[in-house]
């Protein structure tokens, strides 16, 4: 959580915690409004990543959308909020295929919330999920989920108006894997990876082999090693990067709007 951002409250993933959700807003000062909460002097910015985990998945879901229903907060899409739609979303031609596969591994991730909220509900929460931004910028400051990436933010919201919000012609391309879209919603959702060199692998914290890791997107990674340029704790090889393999990434410069991001 990020406390005075020019009259915000930026607050990260919550994931189904409503309980420390509401403790933390009742100590940042916000009283109950209806079925969330309120300050007269500042509002909530949310960084997405409402469902999965937690034990109070919909009432999470509930306060975080009555409080923004009633201006007295803002929120964007997590990378959860965007798999629930992809998961949640046929695809047209595929008889009982989602875009997202209910493989073991994502049936896994989403299993809290599958469990936890009604088919009817689950799907009015997917309607309001397609309506949140992916990115925000006001009074100074930008939030996203998990990076800042001008250009992709462009392309998502270019797609958005060519294609709708999150509807089946907009997914087929966000989910293909050689699309630019589908680069756009990896680097501002999941955030920015660097493919390592061929013979290279990490193992993440979820035990899943990994061809590719987290890297520092805010810095420059000119001349710097896959383990410098590296965000997280993840065990990566201390070789050079090649130049040529950042070119693609843009570098969040020092003296840009401040960025709130959560994920990480």
């Amino acid at each position: 959580m990020e406390s005075n951002a020019n009259g915000f409250d930026v607050i990260g993933d919550i994931h189904g915690h409503a309980q420390e959700l509401k403790a933390l807003l009742s100590e940042l000062g916000y009283s109950r409004h209806g079925s969330g909460y309120k300050r007269s002097d500042r509002k909530v910015i949310f960084v997405g990543d409402f469902v999965d985990r937690g034990p109070a998945i919909g009432k999470v879901i509930e306060i975080v959308r009555s409080m923004v229903d009633a201006g007295d907060a803002l929120a964007v899409m997590g990378n959860h909020e965007y798999n629930a739609i992809a998961f949640h979303t046929p695809q047209p031609r595929e008889q009982d295929t989602s875009f997202r596969p209910h493989t073991d591994k994502n049936l896994k991730q989403h299993h809290e919330t599958l469990k936890q909220i009604s088919t009817p509900k689950l799907a009015d929460a997917i309607a309001w999920f397609k309506a949140l931004p992916v990115a925000i910028e006001l009074n100074g400051i930008r939030v996203a989920h998990a990076s800042w990436q001008t250009r992709d933010i462009d392309r998502i919201d270019q797609a958005l108006r060519s294609h709708g919000r999150f509807t089946p012609e907009f997914l087929s391309l966000s989910e293909d894997a050689k699309s630019d879209l589908n680069t756009s919603i990896e680097n501002v959702l999941k955030g920015p990876e660097l493919q390592l060199p061929p013979g290279y692998s990490i193992i993440d914290k979820a035990g899943h082999e990994r061809s590719s890791v987290r890297i520092k997107w805010y810095e420059d990674g000119t001349g710097r090693t896959y383990l410098q340029h590296h965000l997280g704790s993840d065990v990566v090889p201390d070789v050079k990067i090649n130049a040529g393999d950042l070119a693609t990434f843009e570098t969040y410069h020092q003296d840009a709007v401040p960025v709130f991001v959560g994920h990480y």
